[in-house]
């Protein structure tokens, strides 16, 4: 998803002109990133991750049975380990009140094991 309208709309609201914006996910199964919010770019992120952690693959978090969690847990190890490679925040430049992304950049939220309600944070300081 691209978040980077919901970005400015933050920096809209908080009246800063320069600074910086930190944004972070609240959730351990989605991510943050920069990059090119284009079909089929996204495509290639998506089985780009797929082979380096394969939602079938055998991983010790998916053995539900032998943790103590909710009855509606899913086996999501791939997410969570996705995640951690792509990382959970960023830091951009704010600029005459507007973020600071190059031509062809968005920020984006990677949604890995959904759909569900997620929450981003975003912290502004400046002037």
């Amino acid at each position: 998803m691209d978040i980077s309208a919901h970005l400015q709309g933050v920096i809209n609201r908080s009246k800063i002109d320069n600074g910086i914006a930190v944004i972070s996910s609240q959730h351990t199964t989605t991510a943050l990133t920069v990059n090119e919010f284009e079909a089929r770019l996204l495509d290639d992120i998506e089985l780009f991750f797929r082979r380096v952690a394969p939602p079938e693959a055998r991983y010790l978090h998916n053995d539900l049975h032998l943790r103590d969690c909710p009855p509606d847990e899913p086996e999501n190890a791939h997410a969570h380990l996705t995640a951690m490679i792509l990382g959970n925040s960023e830091s951009l430049a704010v600029v005459n009140g507007k973020p600071q992304l190059g031509t062809y950049q968005s920020l984006i939220m990677a949604e890995l094991d959904g759909p569900r309600m997620r929450q981003i944070s975003v912290q502004i300081v400046g002037v």
